[in-house]
């Protein structure tokens, strides 16, 4: 347990340094923070492991800046690539300055870059989990930066998300209290990959 609080508040203190503000707080704080408090909603009985992972998955993530990739679907998902090693790199910098091996630092290094979806239990819970707290908190925000964006489209993006989630997490986005447009295209999202979700929920490993 020393072990576990030490990494948690190292990680808080590297997120701390956040300039970007929400309230006077550091953004990715409070990020962190959120990822943590679903991910005990969501599973109670989580790992230490998955505890640092949920609440590094976007540790320092101002270091790297979306600007500096191109414009589009490929560059952005060039960013989220380089995003995800970057937290990982940092987190194992911090776990193994707290006396974890390189074996359990490689594993939330894996979760962190999303290795193993599907396969992982652990790493389809931090997706689901991740999931959900954006849902719940920064999907209003999302729907006016892309306002431009037709609701069809949307659809197509929460159907994307849905289909990386397994059963366990799409019960904890709907149960969440959502404005009325917002839960009413993640029904419709839901309604659009009906197919691909019972095929996904097969396999799931929740």
């Amino acid at each position: 347990m020393p072990a576990l609080a030490a990494t948690l508040a190292a990680i808080d203190a590297a997120n701390a340094e956040d300039p970007r503000k929400v309230d006077g707080r550091a953004f990715e704080t409070l990020y962190a923070e959120r990822m943590s408090a679903r991910l005990a909603s969501i599973y109670p009985e989580a790992s230490d492991l998955l505890k640092i992972a949920a609440r590094a998955q976007h540790l320092r993530r101002w270091d790297i800046a979306r600007g500096d990739y191109p414009e589009g679907r490929r560059g952005y998902n060039d960013w989220r690539r380089a995003c995800r090693v970057h937290h990982a790199t940092l987190a194992g910098e911090i776990m193994r300055a707290n006396g974890y091996d390189e074996d359990v630092i490689a594993h939330v290094g894996a979760l962190i870059r999303k290795e193993q979806l599907k396969k992982d239990p652990e790493s389809q819970a931090l997706e689901n989990v991740a999931a959900v707290v954006f849902l719940e908190h920064y999907f209003e925000d999302f729907l006016v930066k892309y306002e431009g964006y037709d609701d069809d489209k949307i659809v197509d993006i929460l159907g994307k998300t849905l289909c990386k989630m397994s059963p366990k997490g799409h019960a904890a986005a709907l149960a969440l209290p959502l404005p009325e447009r917002a839960r009413t295209l993640v029904a419709a999202a839901v309604a659009k990959e009906a197919a691909a979700l019972a095929r996904l929920a097969a396999v799931a490993r929740d």
